[in-house]
Order: structure tokens, then C-alpha cells, then sequence
């Protein structure tokens, strides 16, 4: 059973910068792409990053120049570092792993951007 638990959300404000961690525990042998989502109140959960085994990112053109995704293969984590942050950018932010064509979710971490 696989287990992703995220941490590091927050309120900051307009400007600021958060780092998002998803790590993976249980039985995992080896992880496809890491992505990250989010969902604003009253909208549809959209893709905000994603990032390959080897290290190959994409993002959404509302964070590109503002984010980077990343991953530590050897710790089964993946990263999202968010700069300049705007207050469009809130939402709840939800990482997803792939793990042998299986997709896996974590919880959910809320990120405010206000003053």
C-alpha cells in the first residue's frame, strides 16, 4: 500500500514563496511522473507541474518563470517550489505519483496568497 503525505503549505503573502514536499512510503518500486495539481474554490482541479523520472519538467503557462518541480528518486519525494506568488495562485495544492500505472494522491495542502 502506498501512502503520500504533503506538507508545506501556508498562508503568505502576494510576493512570497512556498516549497511543497510530497514524500511516498510503503511498497514502491520506482515512480513514474510526479505532478502536482491544484483546486481553487469553485473550480475544476488543474495541472500545475509535472516532471519525469529523468528530470524533464512541464508546467501550466500561469506559473511557468514562477515554479520549479522537482524529485529525489532516492527518497521517493517530489518538490514544488512556488516564487512570486499571486493570489490567483491560491488554492489546495495536491500531489500525484504514478506507481506502475497506478495513480496515487496525497491529501491536499492549502496555500493562501493574501495580504
Amino acid at each position: 500500500q502506498v501512502q503520500l503525505v504533503e506538507s508545506g503549505g501556508g498562508l503568505v503573502q502576494p510576493g512570497g514563496s512556498l516549497r511543497l514536499s510530497c514524500a511516498a512510503s510503503g511498497t514502491i518500486f520506482g515512480i513514474s511522473a510526479m505532478r502536482w495539481y491544484r483546486q481553487a474554490p469553485g473550480k475544476q482541479r488543474e495541472l500545475v507541474a509535472t516532471i519525469t523520472p529523468g528530470g524533464i519538467a512541464d508546467y501550466r503557462d500561469s506559473v511557468k518563470g514562477r515554479s520549479t518541480i522537482s524529485r529525489d528518486n532516492a527518497k521517493n519525494t517530489g518538490y514544488l517550489q512556488m516564487n512570486s506568488l499571486k493570489p490567483e495562485d491560491t488554492a489546495v495544492y495536491y500531489c500525484n505519483f504514478v506507481i506502475r500505472s497506478l495513480d496515487h494522491w496525497g491529501q491536499g495542502t492549502q496555500v493562501t496568497v493574501s495580504s
